[in-house]
């Protein structure tokens, strides 16, 4: 089944910098949710945009066929760590189409806050 565009974005990109409650579940968090609906492995890349500095990327990942993915921005390594309290955002690319849904757990407080959304497709 194709499902979904070869291009997305996350245009509200914020790791909160402190949590509450046991790690590694807790820990505060973004994450690009992403669906590989198709029958071949999708090849993703992803770039991190910033206020006051040039883009960092790519971040590549990849998605076997008919598989689902949750990356937490906290664990992507290379080229650099992601930088925990400051404002970013995503371009998502991948060569077969896919489909990415936001999520950020706000921990920083006893009473946790969980938002997802679904990211724009370009």
């Amino acid at each position: 089944m194709t499902v979904g565009a070869t291009s997305w974005v996350i245009a509200d990109g914020y790791i909160p910098p402190a949590s509450t409650g046991p790690e590694p579940d807790m820990t505060s968090h973004d994450s690009a949710c992403i669906l590989n609906a198709g029958d071949a492995p999708a090849h993703v890349e992803l770039f991190l945009y910033f206020t006051d500095r040039e883009p960092v990327g790519p971040y590549p990942l990849t998605i076997p066929a008919r598989r689902a993915h949750h990356q937490r921005f906290n664990d992507l390594e290379g080229p650099e760590p992601v930088a925990i309290g400051v404002d970013y955002c995503c371009l998502i690319t991948s060569d077969v189409p896919i489909v990415v849904q936001h999520t950020r757990l706000d921990s920083r407080q006893a009473a946790n806050a969980l938002m997802s959304t679904i990211a724009f497709p370009g």
